[in-house]
């Protein structure tokens, strides 16, 4: 658990970034991680193995959201600009079906107790269902005005859903897979994530530089955190054993840490340009997080630290990321890698 100290011995708690320094040593070694994306293979000053690029399907067009399905080792990837989700089997990299008819999908969330995945459909404003198992659409449920962003809380049997132009959450019962709820949240919203520890749902409300905490058990706003200085904050990533909460604003390119408990910023990072989508080796301890400038971060995480161990370009575009908790494989999709789509696999 995250260490609760005195206000003096939380004054003096250390949460450590790459010094300056460190970052022109990386630079003279590999100037790669600061150019604009024109290199196509990953900086050698990230502490990582180039597994592999494996060729993905469709056309040379915008990915978004992961999920891993790791009871059956399948990850679900959102093809956004061709309108379809694309099913990888993570253990021997081959493409197990693609998902057709799932306009401009955004947020996928893979949920194997359920044998379901959603996905949401903001060329179409819905929700969709699909079989996990037989990769068919179950079901389509009306999202909002631009679902995105999608989270779960098991207790209650309940999909949340970012509807960022809506400004509200779209509440979904998963066993009628009927929409039941929506919270109104006053701003474009950002992503959604459940923290299995309060047992709530965290939303970045980025349109009034705040993070939202809602109440599964009666989908009322419990809380509105404010964030001073953010600018954009829309990535979104708990870390429940250590009551940590990593946003990453896009308009600002920083990382900003928030005690979950205390409710306040500990930590502010710079991240690469226009960052979006983040990941968590528990095991490992380690959060990356994925820009569009192609730049990966590297943090350490701790009971009492957060540390910034490393960054560099992984690919153009490498906006958005899964970690394999057990092969601790980190997978980047990149639409154009040696002209065509492609996989990106990396491991510590």
């Amino acid at each position: 658990m995250f260490t609760r100290r005195t206000p003096r011995e939380q004054q003096s708690l250390r949460y450590h970034g790459l010094s300056v320094l460190a970052l022109l040593f990386a630079m003279l070694l590999d100037p790669a991680p600061c150019l604009s994306g024109t290199t196509t293979m990953p900086s050698r000053a990230l502490p990582l193995q180039h597994v592999g690029d494996f060729r993905l399907p469709g056309g040379k067009t915008r990915w978004d959201y992961l999920s891993l399905d790791p009871t059956r080792s399948k990850l679900f990837i959102a093809h956004l600009g061709d309108s379809e989700i694309v099913v990888m089997d993570t253990k021997t990299k081959t493409i197990a079906a693609t998902i057709s008819n799932v306009g401009h999908v955004h947020g996928t969330l893979a949920i194997p107790e359920l044998n379901r995945v959603y996905a949401s459909a903001t060329g179409t404003d819905e929700v969709v269902a699909i079989d996990a198992s037989t990769f068919k659409i179950v079901a389509r449920i009306p999202g909002g005005k631009y679902p995105d962003g999608i989270a779960y809380a098991p207790e209650v049997g309940k999909l949340y859903v970012s509807d960022e132009h809506g400004n509200t959450e779209t509440v979904i019962d998963v066993r009628t897979n009927r929409r039941v709820a929506t919270i109104e949240l006053g701003g474009a919203v950002g992503n959604t994530q459940y923290d299995p520890v309060s047992k709530h749902i965290f939303v970045n409300v980025q349109g009034r530089q705040s993070l939202a905490e809602i109440d599964p058990q009666t989908d009322r706003v419990l809380d509105r955190i404010a964030l001073p200085g953010a600018e954009g904050n829309h990535g979104l990533l708990i870390v429940p054993k250590f009551r940590l909460a990593f946003i990453v604003c896009e308009g600002i390119d920083r990382l900003l840490v928030m005690d979950l408990e205390a409710k306040r910023i500990v930590a502010n990072f710079g991240v690469g340009g226009e960052p979006d989508v983040l990941g968590y080796d528990e095991d490992l301890g380690q959060v990356y997080v994925a820009s569009e400038s192609g730049v990966l971060s590297v943090f350490k995480v701790t009971a009492t630290d957060v540390t910034k161990v490393a960054e560099g370009f992984v690919g153009a575009n490498a906006h958005s990321l899964a970690v394999d908790p057990a092969s601790h494989e980190i997978y980047l999709p990149l639409k154009n890698a040696d002209h065509h789509p492609a996989m990106r696999v990396m491991r510590p």
